[in-house]
């Protein structure tokens, strides 16, 4: 649990470091029309932080409570995700994890046992769903790579 925490709070910079030094224009490029740009990657890695917050809350606070998730793509499509403040959002990724980090850092084992259940009747631990955390952000990053390649293969040399 401690390897999990640790990188839990080190997505922020994983992402940072990700993008650092990166055009307008790279940040932009989306790859395919139905594809998405690094901006818009970054929105939905925020959008689902706060999302995913008050589920890990839930989990540790009530009794396995009902968790609810969002549709990532109807966000993306209808909340103008390419004119939102990139630089806010990053700020606000970093808040969030920011946030939650006393809270693991005394999160018993008991605790990471504690379980939630979505509509669907599926049931999770906070560890799988921390798991899932820290797996979105490993994800994203392997997409903002991919994207960042693209670029540079359209790229003239």
């Amino acid at each position: 649990m401690e390897d999990l925490i640790k990188e839990y709070s080190l997505g922020y910079t994983m992402i940072w470091d990700a993008i650092e030094g990166l055009t307008e224009e790279e940040l932009r490029y989306k790859p395919a029309p139905n594809k998405w740009s690094i901006h818009q990657i970054l929105i939905h890695v925020t959008d689902s932080e706060i999302s995913a917050i008050p589920r890990l809350k839930k989990v540790l606070a009530e009794e396995e409570p009902i968790l609810v998730s969002f549709d990532q793509d109807a966000w993306a499509n209808t909340l103008s995700y390419d004119l939102l403040d990139r630089e806010q959002y990053l700020h606000l990724f970093k808040l969030l994890r920011t946030s939650m980090q006393p809270i693991l850092d005394n999160l018993t084992s008991e605790q990471s046992r504690r379980v939630g259940i979505y509509i669907d009747q599926e049931r999770f631990t906070f560890k799988q769903l921390l798991e899932f955390r820290v797996q979105h952000v490993r994800d994203h990053l392997d997409q903002i790579e991919r994207v960042k390649n693209s670029y540079r293969e359209k790229q003239p040399n």
